[in-house]
């Protein structure tokens, strides 16, 4: 029976340090060259935004995960706007865009509010299904972090804090 245990942890530790590996792998991905058009139809790039810190939050206005967190990404944005932080927020394929566009009109959202009206952005994205989905990228348009869920607001506005101080 020892045996099984110990081939059960070590495969267990094996598989927890690949996640690990992998994982940091991942985090230093290049983001992907994107266009981004908002509901308003304005665009702009993920290589115009390079030079700022980004988060990309994936939503949907029926996702109720997504309303709790929207009013701590705007307040996220309004604290790090000045030193050089962008939200950029990508309603999923599915949300229809006169939702999005009252929804956006209403909370009187001050960040780039951008439809994916064809799927393409969270599939660039590496195939995001679920929301709230968000991705913090440096100022050199790697990508340093993945949340699934609302994330540690406290460790977001540390991590960005961090990337906003380097070159």
């Amino acid at each position: 029976m020892k045996p099984v245990i110990k081939y059960g942890l070590a495969a267990g530790v094996a598989i927890a340090l690949g996640t690990i590996f992998l994982s940091g792998n991942l985090a230093q991905a290049q983001a992907p060259a994107v266009q981004y058009t908002s509901i308003k139809g304005e665009q702009t790039t993920q290589k115009a935004l390079e030079g700022k810190v980004v988060l990309v939050n994936f939503w949907a206005t029926s996702c109720t995960g997504c309303m709790a967190e929207m009013p701590k990404l705007v307040e996220t944005h309004k604290k790090y706007a000045e030193q050089g932080f962008q939200t950029v927020a990508v309603a999923m394929s599915y949300d229809p865009p006169q939702y999005v566009a009252a929804y956006t009109e209403q909370k009187q959202l001050p960040f780039f509010v951008a439809l994916d009206v064809d799927g393409s952005l969270a599939r660039q994205y590496g195939d995001v299904k679920l929301t709230p989905t968000s991705i913090l990228i440096d100022k050199h348009g790697r990508i340093v972090q993945r949340y699934l869920g609302e994330p540690d607001f406290k460790q977001l506005h540390a991590l960005i804090e961090e990337k906003l101080k380097e070159a």
